[in-house]
């Protein structure tokens, strides 16, 4: 192979995504998850497919994924709901999971079946309940916010009072009332970030 035929395969890799089949042993580039993952279709069908090990009709995710769209329930879901879903998954997003090899995706069947390389994308498609678990575990049940709320509170009373010169207050120059406003805010920005 060229060095000409290198760089024109190294430059049509990003363009032809599509075209790429992807093996289970492979490793998914990060910029092809997030190609796979743009579309929030997609995604919900990855959701779906994250609770099953065995292959489940084309059929049930697409009513899921429209009762999830329409915020309903599969029950109760009309035609159109389902038909609006149900062919674009048919012929556009089922397929680009497949051929990315995340799902096994057996059109003439009407069956669908995750793959492992699916588990590639669980980190992306629960990022919101990682970062509520990370979140609750590095504050350690401190909320910040209402500390820096507290501290805002807390130096429009300083100032308030500097500014009306009741008595405790008149006593802080206002360099000194600045440093101790500053000395608050330092404070709590070290706390939690030490935490």
């Amino acid at each position: 192979m060229s060095s000409t035929e290198t760089v024109t395969a190294g430059e049509n890799r990003g363009e032809d995504r599509d075209d790429e089949i992807v093996s289970d042993d492979d490793e998914l580039p990060v910029d092809e998850i997030f190609h796979i993952l743009q579309n929030e279709r997609r995604r919900m069908v990855l959701e779906y497919l994250q609770g099953t090990d065995e292959s489940v009709r084309m059929r049930d995710v697409a009513e899921q994924v429209a009762a999830w769209e329409n915020d309903t329930t599969v029950e109760e879901l009309t035609s159109d709901q389902r038909q609006r879903v149900y062919i674009p998954l048919y012929q556009s997003h089922l397929p680009k999971l497949d051929k990315a090899g995340i799902i096994d995706y057996q059109q003439n069947r009407g069956v669908v079946e995750r793959r492992p390389l699916a588990r590639q994308l669980d980190y992306y498609l629960n990022a919101d309940s990682n970062n509520s678990t990370s979140n609750d575990a590095g504050t350690k049940g401190a909320d910040w916010d209402d500390y820096y709320i507290g501290a805002a509170g807390a130096g429009a009373v300083l100032l308030l009072g500097a500014f009306f010169e009741l008595p405790l207050f008149s006593v802080i120059t206002g360099i000194g009332l600045s440093a101790l406003i500053l000395l608050m805010f330092t404070t709590l920005t070290i706390g939690q970030y030490v935490r």
